[in-house]
């Protein structure tokens, strides 16, 4: 479950995050190139190659420019916690640098086909999201082939004719079925609302700003459906030449790695604990009317909100079995 709530746990979300790269950084590892392209933002540090997407906001210049190449990793992830959109962006960069895909690290990963970019993704889950209501936070290009076959919205910071506002989370994502929320959600600090309105939820976080860490299961991901660099080089060129959905041609490949099932398990041993109340708070009634009492029994509410937890963790935990299991098979 998520931990934290409020103010703090945003910030309890960034604190972590930093101490996982923290975690990851060797004393010496530096960033020997910083590009900050049209699209995306890129750090390189020895054989290593982190992104972000590149705010969509104008500026001029940037006041550090000239200083980020030479700068420890360790000191640049600190800026995650800024409301300066690059300065967040090369921080996340930086972070993805030092969080590389290890996918020994998961039992359950999928190397996707390249060259299909983040439809990749969506053709990957087609089959278990048949019937399913669907949000997708951010506005990915074609998008569009699948909006007339799937119950499918699209919340956009920008929204064009065919999108929701942002501001339509807060009503569309507690009654989603599945999430597809993208990373820069991170970089520009909703990842941790955003998650918490989605718990009830499969979420699916995506894209190449999103750091390889399986323990973002703890804060509501069940998914990870991120990029690993086939070419460094290759995918530097691209991005210094304002490249955007050329970097799935060649240089990048979309990997989906499952790290839901331990949060599954909790909603299991939840479901196992709330039906123990039920049953107590049901016998407690039985007794109650069987001894002769007249009027409401005194835990009346308190039987009636257990079963309304019971029947959300239920579908919850439908959707998590169906997600794993469309055929009605084991992956």
């Amino acid at each position: 479950m998520i931990p934290g709530k409020g103010d703090g746990r945003q910030q309890g979300f960034y604190k972590w995050l930093i101490d996982q790269a923290r975690s990851k950084a060797g004393a010496e590892e530096i960033a020997e190139q910083v590009v900050i392209g049209l699209v995306w933002t890129l750090c390189r540090s020895g054989e290593s190659a982190g992104l972000a997407m590149t705010p969509q906001s104008y500026t001029r210049t940037l006041n550090w420019s000239g200083a980020l190449a030479g700068q420890p990793l360790v000191e640049l992830v600190d800026g995650i916690r800024s409301w300066e959109p690059f300065e967040s962006a090369v921080a996340m960069a930086a972070i993805n640098t030092l969080c590389q895909p290890d996918l020994a690290r998961f039992e359950h990963v999928v190397e996707l086909p390249q060259q299909a970019g983040n439809l990749a993704v969506f053709e990957h889950f087609l089959p278990r999201i048949k019937g399913a209501r669907i949000v997708v936070v951010g506005r990915y290009p074609g998008l569009e082939r699948y909006e007339q076959e799937y119950d499918l919205r699209v919340v956009e910071r920008q929204p064009g004719p065919d999108n929701y506002p942002d501001t339509a989370a807060e009503e569309l994502l507690p009654a989603a079925d599945w999430v597809f929320l993208t990373a820069s959600s991170i970089i520009n600090k909703t990842f941790p609302r955003l998650a918490e309105l989605s718990r009830l939820a499969t979420l699916v976080l995506m894209g190449p700003s999103m750091p390889w860490l399986p323990e973002l299961t703890d804060w509501g991901v069940d998914y990870l459906a991120g990029t690993q660099v086939r070419d460094a080089d290759l995918l530097q060129r691209c991005v210094a030449e304002g490249g955007g959905r050329i970097l799935f041609d060649e240089a990048l490949q979309y990997v989906v790695a499952d790290i839901g099932r331990p949060r599954m398990q909790a909603v299991r041993e939840e479901i196992s604990r709330m039906a123990g109340v039920r049953d107590r708070l049901k016998q407690g009634m039985e007794d109650w009317y069987s001894a002769g009492s007249r009027g409401r029994f005194p835990q009346l509410a308190g039987y009636e909100e257990v079963l309304a937890g019971l029947s959300a963790l239920d579908t919850q935990y439908k959707w998590m079995w169906d997600a794993r299991n469309p055929a009605g098979g084991r992956e």
